[in-house]
């Protein structure tokens, strides 16, 4: 990579993206992901291939992989339909079947059972239910928990209002309510000032709830608005404040909250950064995020983790994780980023 004064070049996807105009536009990451719908599809075809890899002598692995890694999620709801008709013979284990069981999956009840599990677990309720319940569409949310109340035959937000409390219950009830407001294209000045002299008044705990309405009302290009004239009104980041004025898991929520509002692939980049470097790669984050975002943004995440972290997202993967399910995860964040 050629370095010019002293900064290293932009990498190749950073500036692909910059002249694409999309790499800082919401609207336009749904274009970004990294699988595409396969066009010369055959349901039959892969379904045979999937069969023959669990039922020949030794799992061919690399060919199941290979098939469900390089279909769109609508393809792979095909292929499992099709599939189970055939067998019910379970041929794989570990980190990689639950890949190839995520893969499979629709997106509603992969995003349900991770909500559910996080919610009842409260070492990870805080940061999975804030990546489900504020990065999935309108219609993806509505269609998430009405898989939740199916499959476990109770609301999300009952689950929500027992397992959590005070300003994180708040938050995260708001966020199921779907409430957001839509970007209409007129810039609100007078309700951007009227949300940041809000935030200033709300010190001590009976004022806290005023932060709640704003994080989870507002659209993203409101709140980006807020946050700067936030900062220059007070001279000190609006994150910064959450710091000093929240405490424990509901600082954490609104921390995440904020990352996602201003800048979401580079949300992502951090969490998938942050799993890469325990003891232990933390699979569950890595596993959801790549099926989750590989056909939306994906390629957006990969150019904010380079521009971040100065190492490809692929090369990361390669380094950090084993076993048989590295060939799946590479598969899904596709190329190297030079």
């Amino acid at each position: 990579m050629s370095v010019t004064g002293g900064k290293m070049a932009p990498s190749l996807t950073q500036e692909i993206l910059s002249h694409l105009g999309l790499a800082s536009k919401t609207a336009a990451w749904g274009t970004l992901g990294t699988l595409r719908t396969f066009l010369n599809f055959s349901v039959d075809k892969d379904a045979q291939r999937l069969l023959r890899a669990i039922t020949g002598q030794g799992v061919d692995r690399s060919a199941i992989v290979d098939v469900l890694t390089n279909r769109s999620r609508e393809q792979r709801q095909l292929i499992s339909r099709n599939f189970q008709e055939r067998t019910q013979q379970a041929a794989l284990s570990g980190n990689l079947e639950r890949i190839v069981m995520a893969l499979l999956q629709p997106t509603a009840q992969f995003d349900a059972q991770e909500l559910r599990t996080a919610l009842k677990a409260s070492d990870s309720a805080v940061d999975v239910a804030i990546e489900i319940l504020a990065t999935r569409t309108p219609p993806q949310l509505q269609e998430c928990l009405a898989v939740y109340k199916h499959n476990f035959q109770v609301e999300a937000v009952d689950d929500i209002t027992s397992e959590t409390s005070g300003i994180l219950q708040d938050l995260l009830l708001a966020l199921a309510k779907g409430g957001r407001d839509s970007y209409s294209g007129i810039i609100d000045y007078n309700l951007a000032e009227q949300d940041v002299q809000a935030l200033q008044r709300a010190e001590g705990p009976s004022r806290e709830e005023t932060w709640v309405p704003v994080f989870t009302q507002r659209n993203p290009e409101h709140l980006i608005r807020v946050f700067d004239q936030y900062q220059r009104s007070t001279g000190q980041e609006l994150e910064e404040a959450v710091q000093n004025r929240f405490h424990g898991d509901a600082q954490v929520a609104l921390l995440g909250l904020a990352s996602v509002i201003k800048n979401t692939p580079l949300y992502f980049a951090d969490k998938l950064h942050q799993a890469l470097q325990e003891t232990e790669p933390n699979y569950q984050v890595l596993i959801r995020i790549l099926i989750s975002r590989c056909e939306t943004d994906l390629l957006s995440i990969r150019a904010e983790f380079r521009k971040k972290f100065g190492k490809s997202l692929y090369s990361s993967l390669q380094d950090a994780v084993k076993g048989d399910c590295q060939s799946a995860l590479l598969a899904l964040c596709r190329a190297e980023d030079m």
